[in-house]
């Protein structure tokens, strides 16, 4: 039995579905986070972050899809719809920063119509700090440059969707 940092998911295999997709940007998808679970995270975590990238976007930079951060060292998983901040289904203290659809939460797949594949990089990574002091106005550069600055171990689960 492996003893590694990992995540993993009920929701989500190889390939993403209208369930993930986005709704918006000539998308129709619901818009839904998946579950997500982690294991064996580092004994000196203090918080999670976690980040939904995807690095195939036709911008030169690719495409934030969801940050959040500050999530308490004792939470073990994010329940199908975490992301949809309305909900609040998250505990008060997690922030989801606003992502490159400019907002708050998650923001499913959608790639260029024609495109192809895209990958959807889901990263947890643990961190020795148990707040950004980063709030959900700040841009996904800067959280992206505090995560890899706190960061102890990262775990990666990719996805892969496209649109005909």
């Amino acid at each position: 039995m492996s003893t590694t940092f990992t995540l993993f998911s009920n929701d989500i295999g190889g390939q993403g579905t209208i369930n993930e997709a986005f709704d918006g940007f000539g998308c129709t998808g619901k818009n839904q986070s998946p579950h997500l679970e982690w294991k064996n995270p580092p004994p000196s975590t203090k918080s999670f972050a976690l980040t939904l990238f995807d690095p195939d976007a036709p911008t030169g930079s690719g495409w934030w899809h969801w940050l959040v951060f500050d999530i308490p060292a004792a939470l073990v998983q994010l329940p199908q719809g975490a992301g949809n901040v309305d909900a609040k289904i998250l505990p008060i203290q997690v922030v989801q920063s606003i992502n490159d659809y400019s907002i708050n939460g998650y923001g499913g797949p959608c790639p260029p119509q024609g495109h192809g594949f895209h990958q959807y990089i889901f990263t947890l990574f643990a961190l020795d700090v148990e707040s950004l002091q980063l709030s959900k106005e700040t841009n996904p550069a800067v959280v992206g440059f505090n995560i890899n600055a706190h960061t102890i171990e990262k775990a990666s689960l990719i996805m892969y969707y496209k649109r005909d």
